[in-house]
């Protein structure tokens, strides 16, 4: 009886062991190279703009932290360290400026309490954006908005900082903030935050299929993109010199995602809960409009390399 319960047991483990064996294998496998199957797809004209002159960008870079290639798309390497950017974007504008997320804010170490330990990542605090625009003479009061490309603590840390600037939000971007879902928690723990809710009322844009034009010049626009969070955006700037940006937020972490392309790793994907599908159409778009348009800089928003075609406040690109 003994003999054949010990039988029954190592059966029973020798299964499991198998079974766990295979799963290891299948989640490696998920780390593996392969290019992201992604059409080519018609993106109809350039959008005119006409950017005042006295228009600019700048970068306040405001920390970072560190991720192997191999946790930022398929294919990447365990060795290759990838300094993940945590940087606001000022566009100084003469009917108002405008701060495109706003990295971490002076009470990041706080605000990162508030997430999964098992996301939580070893950080650089740099200088808050707001000390960085106050060196700059730039105070809260001179901002007439902050567009977050999506509310995800490494975007938005920054916020508490800026008390009573208006939050440029969408209406489904406010109702997954207001859920609570997974990942709002550090936006959620802000108080009285001044939310400016706008509309999809324009039509398409370089193939995504509404718009919204900030100043109505055509210097900003942003497009939905929800495919990495719900509330996720791609915000289009347009210089006056002809030079124009793509500040795509999480759509991919690294240019990888748009040049192989390259998909983020499954089970990040899944930990965040993205929309696989929404995620490559967008992918699909931005390829597309960057290789009709070359004008068109790509920056994703953790991509250190790709904002130095940006200059660092105080400095400026026109």
């Amino acid at each position: 009886m003994m003999v054949k319960a010990t039988k029954v047991i190592l059966k029973v483990f020798g299964a499991l062991l198998t079974m766990v064996v295979i799963a290891i294998i299948g989640l490696a496998l998920t780390f593996t190279s392969a290019t992201l199957e992604v059409p080519t797809v018609e993106v109809g004209a350039l959008p005119p703009a006409s950017a005042p002159p006295d228009m600019s960008i700048s970068a306040l870079p405001t920390g970072s932290y560190e991720s192997p290639a191999a946790l930022a798309f398929r294919g990447g390497s365990w060795k290759d360290t990838r300094h993940f950017a945590a940087t606001a974007v000022l566009i100084r504008h003469p009917k108002g400026n405008l701060l495109i997320d706003t990295g971490f804010g002076k009470n990041v170490d706080e605000h990162l309490k508030l997430i999964p330990a098992m996301q939580r990542s070893p950080h650089i605090k740099g200088v808050s954006a707001v000390d960085q625009l106050a060196s700059g003479g730039i105070q809260p009061g001179d901002l007439a908005g902050v567009i977050p490309t999506h509310a995800h603590w490494d975007h938005i840390s920054g916020l508490g900082d800026l008390a009573a600037v208006p939050v440029m939000v969408n209406a489904a971007g406010k109702r997954w903030i207001d859920s609570k879902a997974k990942g709002t928690e550090v936006v959620n723990s802000f108080r009285g935050i001044n939310y400016k809710q706008y509309d999809f009322e324009g039509g398409p844009y370089l193939g995504f299929l509404r718009s919204h034009d900030v100043w109505g010049d055509g210097s900003v626009v942003i497009v939905p993109a929800p495919g990495h969070t719900p509330d996720s955006v791609v915000v289009f700037v347009n210089l006056p010199s002809g030079t124009r940006y793509a500040l795509v937020g999480d759509l991919v972490w690294q240019m990888e995602g748009i040049e192989i392309p390259a998909e983020k790793p499954w089970m990040l994907r899944k930990l965040i809960g993205e929309n696989d599908d929404e995620v490559d159409k967008d992918i699909a778009l931005i390829r597309s409009a960057i290789k009709q348009y070359p004008q068109i800089h790509t920056i994703p928003a953790h991509d250190a390399s790709a904002f130095r075609s940006i200059p660092v406040f105080p400095a400026s690109a026109r």
